[in-house]
C-alpha cells in the first residue's frame, strides 16, 4: 500500500501560479505511476495529469496542457503539479493518486487508480 498526502493548495488570482505537492509513504514510491485529478463542486472527478515511475510517459488533460506541469522526485518520494496561468475553471479539490499499472495511464480514468490522497483545495479568483 502507499499513502498519499497533498499540500500546496490555496487561493490564487487568475493568471497566477500554485505548486501542489504529493508526499508518498508506505510501498516503494518509485514502483507507482502517479496521477493528479480534480473535482469541482457538483461535478465529476476529472483527470488532470499522469506520470510513469521513470517520468518517461506523461499525459495531460487538454484543458491544462501548456499551463500545468507534472513531475516527480523519487528520491524525495514526491510528485508535483506546477500550475501556471490559472483560470477560474481550475477551481477544484485536487487529488493525488497512484497506480502500479503503466499501461492504463493513457486511459485518463480515475477508476484505474488504487490509492488516493485526501485532496487539497485550489481556489482561483478574479
Amino acid at each position: 500500500q502507499v499513502q498519499l498526502v497533498e499540500s500546496g493548495g490555496g487561493l490564487a488570482q487568475a493568471g497566477g501560479s500554485l505548486r501542489l505537492s504529493c508526499a508518498a509513504s508506505g510501498r516503494t514510491f518509485s514502483n507507482w505511476c502517479m496521477g493528479w485529478f480534480r473535482q469541482a463542486s457538483g461535478k465529476e472527478r476529472e483527470f488532470v495529469a499522469a506520470i510513469s515511475w521513470s517520468g518517461g510517459l506523461i499525459y495531460y488533460a487538454d484543458s491544462v496542457k501548456g499551463r500545468f506541469t507534472i513531475s516527480r522526485d523519487n528520491a524525495k518520494n514526491t510528485v508535483y503539479l506546477q500550475m501556471n496561468s490559472l483560470k477560474l475553471e481550475d477551481t477544484a479539490v485536487y487529488y493525488c493518486a497512484a497506480t502500479p499499472r503503466t499501461n492504463v495511464l493513457g486511459r485518463r480514468s480515475a477508476l484505474d487508480y488504487d490509492a488516493w490522497g485526501q485532496g487539497t483545495q485550489v481556489t482561483v479568483s478574479s
